[in-house]
């Protein structure tokens, strides 16, 4: 299972992006694993679209690559440790904690998220 941060799903919906041709190449490279990605992050990604009236192509388009939301629930003060401990945005801690709740790979363009991770003991896709 590789959890996906939302540079990486917003690279893969704007081809202009700087990382786009990274985000398909490691969708790729990693088709045979499961993606997921949790519901805060994917609401940060649709941000954009919903602003451009594209939201539905947007998440058809997440939903055909095979990206599955994380639909269990958070505990509060598991994401406010991490939050406090590492100093990063909640949608970040929210990638953190379902990568460590599922032992799971993260994949991200985000240096700090990619830092913290590796100080958390966790894989990163990719690299």
């Amino acid at each position: 299972m590789i959890v996906l941060d939302a540079s990486v799903m917003i690279a893969v919906l704007d081809s202009a992006d700087a990382h786009s041709g990274a985000a398909r190449e490691l969708l790729r490279s990693h088709a045979a694993d499961r993606l997921v990605a949790h519901r805060i992050n994917v609401a940060e990604v649709l941000v954009q679209p919903v602003r451009a009236q594209r939201a539905a192509q947007a998440s058809a388009t997440l939903a055909h690559l095979g990206i599955e939301y994380d639909d269990e629930p958070d505990h509060p003060l598991v994401l406010a440790e991490l939050r406090a401990n590492t100093g990063l945005p909640m949608p970040d801690c929210c990638v953190l904690h379902l990568a460590i709740r599922e032992r799971a790979a993260i994949a991200s363009f985000d240096e700090r998220l990619v830092r913290a991770a590796r100080g958390l003991g966790l894989q990163i896709a990719g690299n």
